[in-house]
């Protein structure tokens, strides 16, 4: 018996809806990172993106557990001496609650070209409406 080894040609994807509310964060991004990936698939090849396309949806109702909510913060340098600045978790969930799911995410696929790729696959709203309803993506719960 061969080894089945997908092609990319050969990939079918499917289109997932995840509502975000009240799942803590590091869990929906693990989660997603693994539907990304096409982990879920009985074809998952580890050099060949066969993960599906992800939208989710309430991205400003995750859930962050313990203090991480007042403690946790994102850093950024410009590059030059005291260039650094920090924003605080929480006003980032305030002002741009898919940028903290997309961090998530993007931070538990692979640092190359193919995890790249995966990214692309990854559409995060902070409400409940989004633009995708033409390619029927079918709502999916996670179990956290």
């Amino acid at each position: 018996m061969k080894t089945y080894y997908a092609k990319p040609g050969e990939v079918e994807r499917e289109w997932l809806l995840v509502d975000a509310t009240d799942i803590p964060l590091g869990r929906l991004a693990s989660e997603v990172a693994s539907i990304l990936k096409g982990k879920r698939k009985p074809q998952y090849t580890p050099n060949v993106d066969t993960g599906d396309f992800v939208v989710v949806v309430n991205a400003s109702k995750v859930k962050l557990t313990g203090n991480k909510l007042a403690d946790k913060k994102k850093y950024r340098h410009s590059g030059y001496p005291g260039g650094l600045k920090e924003t605080p978790i929480s006003e980032m969930l305030a002002k741009r609650p898919e940028r903290v799911i997309e961090g998530a995410v993007k931070g538990m696929l692979p640092k190359n070209t193919l995890g790249r790729a995966m990214g692309k696959k990854l559409k995060v709203y902070g409400g409940p409406d989004h633009p995708h309803q033409a390619q029927n993506p079918r709502q999916i719960t996670l179990e956290v």
